[in-house]
């Protein structure tokens, strides 16, 4: 319900806020110097003080067009569901394999030291080295 006014208050404030630029001059004197030299009367508005009132309407219109849309984001209706479309699917996860069907890793394993000894020197061959 809320939404839907403030829908309608975004839709007021786009209308007039197209009224007001289209208004405003460009490189002629565009429409507000039409309006200003057509109210000679008791307003006495000049061509200034309505492109002056023109440039502040399209400030306030923009910001309250800003405004609105960023309050009309938090007052959707979201039908009770707090998850995203694919936590509503169930897409899963892969299970993690056990350890025994476990694929060999692309990555060579480090040896590890049995009993805390460091071999260093010794690459655990029979000691004789060259092609025999």
């Amino acid at each position: 319900m809320l939404y839907n006014i403030i829908l309608a208050v975004i839709i007021l404030v786009c209308v007039l806020l197209t009224i007001v630029i289209l208004l405003q001059p460009g490189q002629g004197q565009g429409l507000s110097g039409g309006l200003a030299g057509g109210m000679q009367g008791g307003a006495g508005l000049g061509a200034r003080r309505t492109a002056d009132l023109l440039s502040k309407s399209t400030t306030v219109l923009g910001s309250a067009l800003l405004v609105l849309c960023l309050v009309a984001n938090f007052t959707i209706d979201r039908g009770g569901s707090s998850e995203s479309a694919v936590q509503q699917q169930g897409v899963e996860l892969p299970a993690q394999q056990n350890e025994s069907s476990e694929s060999p890793s692309a990555v060579p394993q480090m040896p590890q030291n049995d009993g805390g000894q460091n071999n260093s020197g010794n690459d655990g061959g029979s000691g004789s080295e060259g092609g025999n």
